[in-house]
């Protein structure tokens, strides 16, 4: 087997993984990355709100693209 099948097999046993995480825990996941988003702009006293939102939302479009989505709820 050469090095990239060997790579290969390794990105996909992770993003799996990944996958299961954010189908268990997607709900802690974003809270989480809500809260640090606020203490962010608490910290910078709003100086940068709009590229932590922005940030944010990225975040959150992130978790939806490996969320295996099998849970039978609604995407986030």
């Amino acid at each position: 087997m050469a090095f990239s099948d060997k790579l290969k097999g390794a990105l996909g046993q992770a993003r799996t993984k990944a996958g299961d995480v954010v189908d268990k825990h997607g709900d802690k996941i974003t809270g989480s990355i809500d809260k640090a988003a606020a203490v962010a702009d608490a910290k910078t006293k709003g100086k940068y709100s709009d590229k932590i939102a922005k940030g944010t939302t990225k975040a959150k479009q992130g978790l939806d693209k490996i969320d295996k989505r099998n849970d039978g709820g609604t995407p986030r």
